[in-house]
């Protein structure tokens, strides 16, 4: 799908952000059951949920795309249901909501809690832990894919090329923690119930309102300081990494297969700095020096499996540059990826 052309607005980039790939589409022609998305919210639930919807659309078949989520203030439930996905409001804390819900064939759970984790570490550990377990027994008798992230890693230095999904983990904080708990409950139900899952160590999916790249980004236009501590990183097109997540549904197993999803190159937090100075005639300003280790991800394995991504770094960086210098939306979220304690 590499395409060089800016993108000119929000409608345009959430087009591409749901547009299934020629794979996906063939995906889902094959793909036995209906569809449930859990934590359909946030920043990738809904291009997630779109893109399944427009995947059996193109492939012609009929099948069901679900929704759920608490669905507070403006979460977008109305366009999600213009678009043809069903939702179910409701709390994934609570057993007995979870209990009603549909026992659909295929589950993809995206529920999580990060930021705001350390004064919060009760509900973090609740909903990053907890819930799973309680997927994990209600879904005993379906195919589950569910996120989880990087952050389960330890720092290794760039030259390793990143951890692998063979490496033991090593999280560092209490979020991180808890995402490895996440992984440890649905493992137990899966070893229990011979359950087939995928979990989805991602990071850093970015699209142009949000991510590591815009916050770099968005500090070379404001001529903020730059903090170099974590020297490098991985990015993927959110695009790519929904096409890639989606057809994980076909790579589910018991116990549960271990999938890295990121771009492969290892991008250094400088360099990528003086390339969105260049493109904004701005000179980046810096704090700090490199650590020699940073959170880095091997994504060889997904590579095999799924191809490599689409949209290169180079044509995100053009993308980005354009759409901050002309005012365009951005999320005011920081990712916070310069975070070396795991306190988020």
């Amino acid at each position: 799908m590499e395409n060089s052309k800016n993108i000119k607005n929000t409608a345009e980039l959430e087009e591409l952000l749901s547009r299934p790939n020629d794979q996906s589409i063939e995906f889902v022609r094959t793909l036995e059951g209906d569809m449930i998305f859990l934590g359909v919210t946030g920043k990738i639930g809904p291009s997630l949920a779109l893109m399944a919807r427009r995947a059996c659309d193109a492939a012609g078949i009929d099948k069901k795309i679900i929704g759920v989520s608490r669905f507070r203030e403006d979460s977008g439930r109305e366009e999600l249901e213009k678009a043809g996905i069903e939702t179910i409001p409701g709390d994934l804390l609570e057993p007995g909501f979870i209990q009603q819900l549909p026992r659909v064939k295929n589950v993809i759970f995206l529920a999580g809690m990060k930021f705001g984790s350390l004064e919060n570490a009760a509900l973090t550990w609740a909903i990053n832990s907890y819930m799973p377990g309680l997927v994990a027994e209600h879904y005993k008798k379906s195919r589950i894919v569910a996120y989880s992230t990087g952050c389960v890693y330890p720092f290794v230095p760039p030259e390793s090329e990143g951890s692998k999904e063979t490496d033991v983990p090593g999280p560092i904080g209490e979020y991180a923690q808890s995402c490895l708990g996440r992984e440890r409950l649905f493992e137990h139900g899966s070893l229990k119930h011979q359950t087939k899952m995928a979990l989805i160590r991602l990071n850093y999916a970015v699209e142009l309102r949000y991510g590591v790249l815009v916050d770099i980004a968005m500090k070379v236009k404001k001529e903020i300081p730059i903090d170099l501590s974590m020297g490098y990183f991985n990015i993927i097109w959110q695009g790519d990494a929904n096409n890639m997540v989606l057809q994980s549904l076909g790579h589910v197993q018991s116990p549960p297969n271990i999938i890295n999803i990121t771009g492969f190159e290892i991008l250094s937090v400088k360099t990528v700095a003086e390339e969105f100075g260049k493109r904004m005639d701005m000179k980046p300003v810096f704090s700090g020096r490199e650590s020699e280790t940073a959170l880095l991800s091997n994504p060889q394995k997904a590579y095999e499996l799924f191809g490599p991504p689409e949209v290169s770094v180079s044509t995100l960086l053009d993308w980005i540059t354009d759409w901050i210098l002309h005012g365009k939306e951005i999320l005011n979220k920081p990712t916070k990826f310069e975070v070396r304690d795991g306190k988020y």
